[in-house]
């Protein structure tokens, strides 16, 4: 059966939305700030659209936040260095832990959020489940590196949101400097040459 294609109406609904997500979100003091109403009036549509077409409000959140990672996640997967597949792993786990770091640093209040909308254990999501497979097996080819779940886990720690918005925007640490800090505590984790 051939697929049903979405109709032109639904289409411009949807980029409406998510338009008028990213904006409330972008201009936000707080993501706890950005109601389902404020999005569908913003969008110029019913409320009920925006429930039948993602969900709840974390669904909303989630496409937002896939429709902005997409391209980052198809560069992991199959880009060149230094976050492609084929980059030597003693390169790569700090060009991956730098790409979601500068992702969350563009996207501060989006990627705050998706971390404080879940339900139940962030660690579970599906975006941390594939960040934290990615750095994992990474990993796992540096002989000299403490490998496993944990080391994936401790290193995508340093990029949470919360901490991300919490030393950018009440410690004021520029991004040159968070993004120095993290490559040198990922360098000291990996360690040197094997």
């Amino acid at each position: 059966m051939p697929e049903r294609k979405e109709r032109a109406d639904a289409v411009r609904n949807r980029e409406a939305v998510l338009a008028a997500a990213d904006a409330l979100f972008a201009r936000s003091d707080s993501p706890r700030g950005v109601s389902m109403d404020d999005v569908a009036a913003a969008a110029g549509v019913g409320k009920g659209t925006l429930f039948r077409r993602f969900g709840d409000r974390t669904g909303l959140i989630q496409a937002l936040y896939e429709a902005r990672i997409q391209p980052l996640r198809d560069a992991v997967e199959s880009g060149p260095a230094p976050l492609g597949p084929s980059t030597p792993p003693r390169e790569r786990v700090p060009a991956l832990l730098d790409a979601v770091m500068r992702f969350k640093l563009d996207n501060r209040h989006l990627a705050l959020a998706l971390e404080e909308a879940g339900s139940g254990s962030p660690y579970e999501a599906g975006h941390y489940a594939w960040w934290h497979r990615t750095l994992r097996d990474a990993l796992r080819q540096i002989p000299s590196a403490p490998a496993g779940d944990f080391t994936a886990h401790a290193l995508l720690a340093a990029t949470r949101a919360d901490l991300v918005e919490h030393l950018a925007g009440e410690k004021h640490m520029t991004e040159d400097r968070m993004r120095a800090d993290l490559a040198a505590h990922v360098a000291k984790v990996v360690g040197g040459q094997d």
